[in-house]
């Protein structure tokens, strides 16, 4: 058991270390400038082999989706890393260190959960004219509205048959089964804070004739204008997610790659999300590795920026749960890299997961965590005639939250008290990035004269 907690001895990987296929050099703890030194196969297992499958990959290069009229598929930024990248929440909404978790009472779940539903609701009355709503298991033979989140009658999948609504505090707090036979069209999930008309006669099943949407927040406006020259400089943003290496390999030749285009594109912000040591790579989870998690991190930050000085660009790094490393919490606190030097901090901003950031007056909402994967697992829906992931990428704008599902997917440990500060939306942000197990594409998103553009698992 012990052994599954602790690195290797050194003592046991010496004669593995000093073979010649993986030679060990006394210069191998030293700050290299070469990222391909630093990131060196045999500096974390000695049984680390270049991966041939990535070595020989297809379509080196190739524009997988675009957005919009672009002029040939490279684009060539100008490194400015006077590009000013800031995070949108600030002050007491802004989540810029770790945090103290795993003392949260389900009492207090409950009241998060419950001052949402009030807030929401309280919009949706506002905005659709709604006098008041009913309880939702008062028996009733007229129309009544009612508020509440939806939920599941069982531990199972949620389907058409298994629909509850939970009211609120205020509406009684009680979960009535819903009867959507009469709804032409529905798009619904577990944690779904909706408002409804129909009627419940017996007080047993609500049945349901009509279904409110939710209604998204506006978008950034800026206080003071720029100028007109600095508003119409084009500025170049780079997005890439990790995991940075093979699957059957712990190299990290994709970065090394990554970090090569990075140089020779020279965009003005490079955003990198994690993970960057990956909890679910086969020689993490058996613990081949040589050295210890926080440094094999710390050697791809500093292969990172030191790789990428001379290009000039800004650099934002955003944790994963995925991370072996870091906190395995959501919301997820920052990275700390305290070891950067006063010229390298000035360039790189450590964002928490999720982030609102502001990069030249557009916004740009981050998350690592694969919600379009847990919410695709758990919607239903009929009659809405969208594709899905455009319906759940609308949900998580009209819930304003960056991870509106409840109950949480089994790998998500949720923070409710830190998640109802720091993981809902303040506004609706110009570009939404998702990455995913699922299929890359790119959406967007018009609602109440409103475009949000949808990124989903930029590769």
């Amino acid at each position: 058991m012990l052994d599954s907690y602790s690195t290797p001895a050194k003592g046991s990987q010496k004669r593995a270390l000093t073979t010649p296929e993986h030679p060990q050099s006394k210069r191998g703890v030293a700050r290299l400038p070469s990222p391909s030194l630093l990131l060196s196969p045999a500096s974390f297992s000695p049984s680390a082999t270049p991966s041939q499958k990535y070595g020989m990959r297809g379509g080196r290069g190739e524009v997988v989706s675009s957005f919009g009229t672009v002029q040939g598929p490279r684009w060539t930024g100008k490194g400015q890393s006077s590009v000013r990248v800031e995070m949108l929440e600030g002050g007491e909404n802004s989540l810029i260190s770790s945090y103290k978790y795993m003392f949260q009472r389900l009492r207090d779940v409950r009241d998060v959960l419950t001052e949402k539903i009030e807030e929401l609701g309280e919009e949706l009355r506002s905005h659709f004219n709604i006098e008041e709503f009913s309880a939702v298991s008062l028996p009733v033979q007229n129309s009544i509205t009612v508020l509440g989140q939806v939920c599941c009658d069982s531990n199972g999948k949620l389907n058409a048959q298994s629909v509850l609504l939970e009211a609120g505090q205020e509406q009684g707090g009680r979960q009535v089964p819903v009867d959507l036979s009469e709804l032409k069209e529905f798009s619904l999930f577990p944690g779904q804070v909706v408002v409804m008309e129909g009627m419940n006669p017996s007080g047993e099943t609500f049945v349901a004739t009509k279904l409110y949407e939710g209604i998204p927040l506006p978008f950034h406006c800026p206080e003071v204008k720029q100028e007109m020259d600095e508003v119409s400089e084009p500025v170049m943003v780079v997005m890439a997610c990790g995991p940075y290496t093979p699957s059957e390999s712990l190299t990290y030749d994709p970065l090394i790659d990554l970090i090569t285009i990075i140089n020779k594109d020279r965009p003005d912000v490079c955003i990198l999300l994690g993970p960057f040591v990956d909890s679910k790579h086969e020689q993490i989870e058996k613990n081949q590795v040589t050295e210890t998690f926080e440094t094999i991190f710390k050697r791809c930050v500093d292969s990172i920026v030191e790789g990428t000085k001379g290009s000039g660009c800004r650099l934002v790094f955003v944790p994963s749960q995925r991370d072996v490393h870091h906190h395995y919490i959501y919301p997820q606190p920052p990275f700390n890299l305290s070891s950067l030097s006063k010229d390298d901090s000035a360039r790189v901003t450590l964002a928490s997961d999720p982030c609102t950031l502001l990069i030249s007056n557009v916004t740009f909402g981050l998350t690592s965590t694969d919600i379009l994967f847990h919410m695709g697992a758990e919607e239903i829906s009929c009659g809405t005639g969208t594709e899905r992931f455009t319906r759940i990428m609308k949900h998580m704008l009209t819930q304003r939250s960056y991870y509106p599902l409840y109950p949480p997917a089994e790998e998500v440990n949720m923070d409710y008290d830190k998640f109802q500060q720091f993981s809902q939306m303040n506004l609706t942000p110009d570009i939404l990035i998702v990455p995913s197990e699922l299929r890359y594409f790119i959406k967007v998103n018009h609602s109440h004269f409103q475009i949000c553009l949808f990124i989903y698992h930029v590769k």
